[in-house]
């Protein structure tokens, strides 16, 4: 195995979150409504991605899982701290490379396999509350992907909601 490679992983630790500190050149910027679907993938899968640091503990890649770790409910339950590995590069360079090649490896996600997604999940039997708390969409986005008529999309949203008429229910949406 490369010892290169692996060692980052190898260095996995959890530290005080307050150890961290921003990097100054990260040109990502994510939306609070994206910070808290962070947040909510976090509490739904636990923590799966570790925050990438220089020895000197500047965040080279997890700014925003930092960001969030110091936020309730994540600050509570994590004791304030937060998993790292730490990468040691030689040329500062290296680390602008390695915040700017971890956004971008993410890559965007495409229209016809999110609408599958959509569907499948529905078909499966969850709501639309659901759905949009945990892929983060309103429930306006679930309906475009969903491929339902309004109606039967309306129906869906207020199952086991009683007292509505249809243009009551059109106005919740």
């Amino acid at each position: 195995m490369d010892e290169f490679l692996s060692a980052p992983l190898s260095s996995l630790q959890w530290v005080e979150r307050e150890r961290l500190h921003a990097n100054d050149y990260n040109p990502n910027k994510v939306s609070e409504d994206n910070l808290k679907l962070l947040t909510q993938s976090i509490l739904t899968n636990g923590w799966t991605l570790p925050i990438v640091v220089r020895p000197d503990f500047t965040i080279i890649d997890g700014f925003h899982r930092w960001t969030v770790s110091g936020r309730e409910p994540l600050l509570s339950k994590l004791d304030g701290k937060v998993p790292v590995v730490i990468v040691k590069h030689t040329d500062e360079a290296d680390d602008i490379y390695g915040t700017i090649t971890h956004n971008r490896a993410r890559g965007t996600h495409l229209l016809e396999p999110m609408k599958n997604i959509v569907q499948r999940l529905i078909a499966e039997g969850k709501t639309i509350g659901e759905i949009g708390k945990q892929l983060g969409m309103k429930p306006e986005e679930v309906f475009r992907l969903s491929d339902f008529t309004r109606d039967d999309f309306l129906e869906m949203m207020t199952k086991g909601v009683e007292g509505y008429s249809k243009s009551a229910m059109f106005k919740k949406i």
